[in-house]
């Protein structure tokens, strides 16, 4: 178990696009490990192994939508190797996105409403489902990062700008 630490922008790693994964093994596996005890610590929703300096086709996610009869969200996590999307719907949906490369900055992203995936788990497993809402939206904006794309590069340049300042400040803020 360790976190690791969260590349930021304008880290030009985030501008790499990540390369297959070639075998499911325990190295692999010891990075997914790794990635969820990073995602769950920031905490987020959704990470690439790129947004931990890794340059490999991997996605975790855990939506935590629901929650037990104590108020926790309960865990489902996800892995995504290699994940492709296929058949992205036509309509499209807004969602207010943010991410841990760009810390407590948000900004509506318009995506496809739907989108057919296709992907490796943990354990070397295909699997191909549709995928609808919420998770949606977070395994393309993870996906993005995998071609080297953030979130804030969906935004126009002056909507872009203004979010770079405002984490400007923050960090000279902060230091």
């Amino acid at each position: 178990m360790a976190i690791l630490p969260i590349v930021e922008v304008p880290d030009p790693r985030l501008k790499t696009v990540s390369t297959p994964v070639e075998g499911v093994d325990d190295e692999v596996r010891k990075l997914i490990e790794d990635m969820f005890d990073t995602m769950y610590d920031a905490p987020g929703i959704g990470l690439a192994a790129i947004q931990v300096g890794v340059p490999k086709r991997i996605v975790v996610m855990d939506l935590q939508e629901e929650e037990d009869e104590d108020g926790k969200p309960i865990r489902e996590p996800r892995v995504f190797i290699n994940p492709e999307i296929l058949d992205p719907a036509e309509d499209m949906s807004l969602y207010t996105e943010g991410c841990l490369s760009v810390p407590e900055q948000f900004a509506e992203v318009e995506r496809p409403a739907r989108c057919r995936v296709k992907w490796l788990d943990e354990n070397g497993a295909e699997h191909d489902e549709v995928f609808e809402g919420l998770l949606a939206t977070c395994i393309q904006h993870e996906m993005d990062h995998l071609e080297g794309i953030v979130f804030i590069d969906h935004l126009s340049r002056l909507k872009r700008q203004m979010i770079l300042k405002k984490l400007q400040k923050a960090r000279k803020a902060a230091a």
